[in-house]
Order: C-alpha cells, then sequence, then structure tokens
C-alpha cells in the first residue's frame, strides 16, 4: 500500500480522528483516499469532494492516518506534500487558510522520505535535533522516531489493563471498609467538648486535650492527689469544667466520663450533674448511669428515674428499674421484674434483700436490721434510706457526704460532711461558715471546739465596731481549729481581706493575721497593702507580687521557691516535650503531680514545677502554690 494514501478504516477511533483534523487544518490542503466500506475498493477524491461529502454524511474524513495500539498514531503525509514542497497558491482555491494562518511561517518539513507536520516538536522528533534546539516537546509525550523513518508518537503511561479515567470522574476508594461517620444535629454538641467555664474565663487553649489520648488522660486525671493543696485543687477544678476540644480519638464520652469520676471523687457532685446535663445524659448508657448514681446521691433521682421509665434500654440495671418503678408507685411492674429477676438470678442477695423490704415495706414490722453491704454503691445507699436504716458517710468515699448536706440529718453529720467536701474545695466557702453558724455547739471536744472557735471569732470580726484586742486574742484559736481540718485557705478566702489591717500587730496574731491576708482572694494586692515586719515577711510580700527576687528568701524551702520564679530555671525536659507536641493538658497535669510530691514533702518538685506553671501562663497558680507551700503546715 502506498504511503502517500489516507486509509480509513470502519470503526476509527473519535481520538485518532481529532487528531487528523487538527493535523489538516495546519498542513493544508491535499488529496484525501477514503476507503468504500462497501465496495471494498478505494476511490480518490478532492478537498471539495471531501468537504461535499461531509455535508451528506456528517463528517469530514481528515487526512492522513493511520490508528496504532502500543506506538500511538503513525502520521503519513497527504498526497502533493512530498520532500517538503509546499502547495502551490493556485491549488488553495477551495480551501483558503484564513488571514492569520497565512501569515504564520510554513511549517518545517522533513527530508527527502521523510514525513512532515505542521506541529515543531513532531519535526524535532523526527528529524533528530533536540527538543530544545527551537522546539517545545508537547507536555506529557514523549516523542521517539521508529526505525523506518516513520515518527510514533508514544501515548504515556499507556497500560492495556488500565481503563483510563474520565476527565471529572470521582475517585475511586482502595478499600470497601465503610467509615465510621460522626453526626450532630443543628444544636447539638460533641459530649466531649462540654464545659461549664468557656475559654474567655479560664484563659486555656481550647485545643488542650486535642494531641493527647482519651485513656491516657483518663489515666492521668483519675490518679492525681491533690489532697491538702488548694492552689492545684483551684486548677483542677478549672480544668475538669472547661471547654476544650475532646482527643482526637474520643469518639464518644471517654474523656467526659472521666472528668465526671474525678469530679465525684472529689465530692463535687453538682458541677458533675451539670455537666451531664449540658452533654445530655440519653446520648451514652455509660453517661446514663453516671447520672442517675449522681442523681441518688445528690437526692435528685426524680428526673433520672422518669427518663429511664421512659426508655428502659438506658437502665443500668434491672435493680435500678424496680426502684423507679417503685417511686412511680408502678408496685405492679416492679414487684414483677424483682420476682422474676430473682428466680433468673439477676440481682446479688444484697440488693434482692434490700428491694424486698423497699417494696414489701409491711416487712419493716419487726424485722431485724440488715448488714451493711461489703460495697456501697448509690442505689443501695437510697435503698438502705429508704427503709430507715441510713448508713453513716463518714467511711464511705467523699461523694456520699453530699448526701449528708441535704439537711435530712443531724447538724453534727452535716458539720462532719462539709469540712470533708470543703478540703478538697468542692464546697463554697460562705456554704461551711453558714453551717458552723446554724446552731449552738451541743457539747465539747472535738468538731465542737472547732464550731465554738469560728463562731466567737466571726462574732467578733463581724461586730459592727470591731474590737481589735478582742479579734487579735481569737484569731489564734480560730486559725489552729482550721488547721486541724486542713481548712485554713477556706478561712482566709472568708476573713483575709479583712485580716490586712491586723498584719501589723505584734505577735503570733499579727503574723496569722498576715498570712491569711496572702493566703486570701487577692494576695498581690493585699501584699501592696502591707508592711514588711521581718525578713520572711519581705520575702512573701515580694513573692505575693511576683517578684520574690526583690527580697532575700530566709530558708531552704524560700530558696527553692525562688528559683522555681527565676528566669534561668528552665520547665522540666519531659514538659517542654509535651507541649512541643500540642499536648498541653498533659503538661499541666505533669507539672501537677510535681507540685503534690513537694507538697507532700519532696520540695525539690518545687522549683521544676512552678517554672513550668510560669512557662506555660499560670503565673497565678504559680504564685498561690508557692505561698502555699511555705504557709500551709502539709509537710509533717
Amino acid at each position: 500500500m502506498p504511503t502517500d494514501r489516507l486509509i480509513f478504516r470502519p470503526g476509527l477511533r473519535a481520538c485518532d480522528l481529532a487528531v487528523t483534523a487538527l493535523w489538516l487544518a495546519l498542513a493544508g490542503p491535499g488529496v484525501v483516499h477514503a476507503q468504500d466500506s462497501t465496495v471494498g475498493g478505494i476511490t480518490e477524491t478532492t478537498d471539495e469532494d471531501a468537504q461535499a461529502g461531509a455535508e451528506d454524511t456528517g463528517a469530514l474524513l481528515p487526512p492522513g492516518v493511520l490508528p496504532g495500539l502500543e506506538d500511538g498514531i503513525v502520521l503519513v503525509p497527504p498526497q502533493g506534500l512530498a520532500s517538503g514542497a509546499e502547495a502551490p497558491a493556485a491549488d488553495r482555491t477551495a480551501g483558503q487558510a484564513p488571514a492569520a494562518r497565512q501569515a504564520a511561517p510554513p511549517p518545517q518539513t522533513g527530508g527527502p522520505g521523510q514525513p512532515i507536520s505542521a506541529i515543531n516538536w513532531l519535526n524535532a522528533a523526527a528529524t533528530g535535533s533536540a527538543p530544545g534546539a527551537g522546539t517545545t516537546p508537547a507536555p506529557g509525550v514523549t516523542p521517539r522516531p521508529s526505525g523506518n523513518g516513520v515518527l510514533s508518537v508514544a501515548m504515556p503511561d499507556y497500560d492495556p489493563g488500565r481503563r483510563a479515567p474520565a476527565p471529572e470522574e470521582v475517585p475511586v476508594a482502595n478499600s470497601a471498609t465503610v467509615p465510621t461517620v460522626r453526626t450532630l444535629g443543628l444544636g447539638e454538641t460533641s459530649g466531649g467538648t462540654v464545659g461549664l467555664l468557656p475559654a474567655s474565663v479560664t484563659g486555656l487553649s481550647p485545643d488542650l486535650w486535642q494531641g493527647s489520648s482519651s485513656r491516657e488522660l483518663g489515666r492521668q486525671i483519675a490518679t492525681l492527689n491533690v489532697d491538702g493543696a488548694p492552689a492545684m485543687q483551684s486548677l483542677l477544678y478549672m480544668l475538669l469544667l472547661a471547654e476544650a476540644e475532646a482527643p482526637a480519638d474520643d469518639s464518644g464520652v471517654r474523656l467526659l466520663r472521666a472528668r465526671i469520676a474525678k469530679l465525684r471523687d472529689l465530692g463535687a457532685v453538682e458541677p458533675a450533674l451539670a455537666l451531664i446535663d449540658l452533654a445530655g445524659p440519653s446520648r451514652d448508657p455509660g453517661l446514663f448511669a453516671d447520672w442517675f448514681d449522681l442523681s441518688l446521691i445528690a437526692g435528685t433521682e426524680t428526673e433520672a428515674c422518669a427518663a429511664m421509665i421512659a426508655a428502659p434500654e438506658l437502665a443500668p440495671g434491672e435493680a435500678a428499674q424496680v426502684f423507679c418503678l417503685a417511686r412511680a408507685q408502678d408496685w405492679m411492674t416492679a414487684a414483677l421484674i424483682l420476682d422474676t429477676g430473682s428466680v433468673l438470678g439477676r440481682f446479688s442477695p444484697t440488693e434482692e434483700r434490700l428491694l424486698t423490704r423497699f417494696l414489701h415495706d409491711d416487712l419493716d414490722d419487726g424485722a431485724l436490721p440488715l448488714p451493711p453491704p461489703a460495697t456501697v454503691t448509690p442505689l443501695l445507699f437510697r435503698l438502705s434510706e429508704g427503709i430507715g436504716e441510713p448508713l453513716p458517710t463518714s467511711s464511705l468515699p467523699r461523694a456520699f457526704a453530699v448526701s449528708d448536706l441535704r439537711g435530712l440529718t443531724g447538724w453534727k453529720a452535716e458539720l462532719e460532711a462539709a469540712e470533708r467536701v470543703a478540703a478538697s474545695g468542692a464546697l463554697a466557702d460562705n456554704r461551711l461558715l453558714g453551717i458552723y453558724s446554724q446552731g449552738r455547739p451541743a457539747a465539747s471536744g472535738g468538731i465542737w471546739d472547732r464550731v465554738t472557735a469560728v463562731q466567737r471569732f466571726d462574732t467578733a470580726i463581724s461586730a459592727a465596731q470591731p474590737d481589735r484586742a478582742t479579734i487579735l486574742a481569737r484569731l489564734p484559736a480560730a486559725w489552729q481549729a482550721m488547721m486541724a481540718v486542713e481548712l485554713e485557705v477556706p478561712f482566709a478566702q472568708i476573713y483575709g481581706p479583712q485580716l490586712t489591717a491586723y498584719a501589723d500587730a505584734p505577735g503570733e496574731a499579727g503574723k496569722l493575721a498576715l498570712h491569711a491576708a496572702l493566703l486570701g482572694p487577692d494576695p498581690a494586692e493585699q501584699a501592696s497593702r502591707l508592711t514588711a515586719r521581718d525578713r520572711e515577711s519581705a520575702f512573701l510580700l515580694a513573692l505575693a507580687a511576683g517578684q520574690p527576687d526583690q527580697a532575700s528568701a530566709y530558708d531552704r524551702d524560700s530558696r527553692l521557691v525562688a528559683s522555681g520564679f527565676s528566669p534561668d530555671t528552665r520547665p522540666p525536659a519531659r514538659i517542654l516535650s509535651l507541649l512541643g507536641e500540642g499536648r498541653s493538658g498533659e503538661a499541666i497535669l505533669a507539672a501537677m503531680r510535681l507540685y503534690a510530691n513537694a507538697m507532700s514533702g519532696e520540695m525539690k518538685d518545687a522549683e521544676p514545677a512552678l517554672a513550668a506553671f510560669r512557662a506555660m501562663g499560670l503565673e497565678d497558680t504559680a504564685r498561690r502554690g508557692a505561698l502555699q507551700l511555705l504557709l500551709l503546715e502539709r509537710r509533717g
């Protein structure tokens, strides 16, 4: 077959037609040859005939292509354009090119017997010239000459077994695994992000938990001990109640439940209930169980029981269902569940005995008191109370003491509960004072001596015309009473601002007044109103102002504290690493553990702890913590 013929076969691909149509438009007119599929022969036509035929068939046959599969498209010159000769102007009558194309330079041609093209990079590849010598290779196409001198244009990255994607095709997934999708309704929030304190109040970053593992955070929060460290208690409450994004691996409420569990451990039942209310107790069965338990302790279980009756699948157990149904006076259903569960062995012996007595109050007459449960749960605690056999809370976890603050027990039990809860910072200072002041001591010794000392001091300092001598005389006894139960800071929070006026008094009373002022609500403000009375007080006042370097340390402990405020002291490498990894919440917890060690006697940890707090912007915590290290006797 001659190479100066254009061969068209049935089924020619549209992409081949498009390429050759472009070549025809640039190369000018030639002789078009088409294969007659009907006759099987070759019919020679001119440009005008081809154009006329195109009007009938709906397609103009372009010149000179042979489709190839692996090497791409093979181009051959049309008849009349061999050996680089330009078509005569007289032959362009019917197919005259536009003016813009006539002004363009003629296409480059190859040597004798070589294929030609109007596209520069095709000619450059065919003649062996470097692509950079005045030619520009087509992007993504690698031209290469074949051995017979016919130019072959390779299709890039061609794989006969792979389907080329459509230009607008959506990327195909590599796996059939169904991803986990989290959805929230309009107005809803993720359970892990809820908090009572916004970032504008706490000053903490909203992402302080995000870089950490929720499981590891839960472990660290649960094991952190802040007993006897009021500054750390305040910081921990701020962390637990702050609005902050949950860790990336917390798809549910794991961290939220860890926060609630720590609040319960501290005796902060009301804040824990507030968190659950914000998150929505029905969003998770575990969260609902926490809500039910805390409601039982607080004596507010009516709402939780109503929700459980409406949605029995949320019930933490059948014993809880029996209790709530009985409270709702649905005795028949409660008895049915109890009897069925007893037969199937779904209740522990203690639960079965208490529930039976709770449902059948007629059995109380003449019945022997039940032995106390070996392990007391909130439900067993309330069931014991419901059958008239309340359990003392003094030997139970601190959260149970909150139930004695409902005014249903005696004053002594309420006083003891208030002191336990206030020692962890979970009871408001004024409420503690109110409980101390609500009656007259019935006896002497123990807690009654503390009540007497506090009441006598409060009477003296609250008088319409306070007597200075009386106040100074009663202050030491009241301070010693508060030291016995580690409640000096709540006492200072109430009376510290007033005692500033008595800090200049000589002797022990004046010294205690100074300490109370510095442990009060605003130590920096009180320090600006006080005058140093000795070397120790000079350092304490400078420390309260955040400038311990302005005074000389008076002992080993004060020197360690001063070093913690030195700009040359760097936080521990571990804490710096946590901050660099975006785990600021863990860094704060690590610094709190160091401080707790210092408060318990390892004063060498005070320096890195204070330096870490200051590096993280917790300046107020550092100052209060330093003052409490020096003023509170917690190290034996």
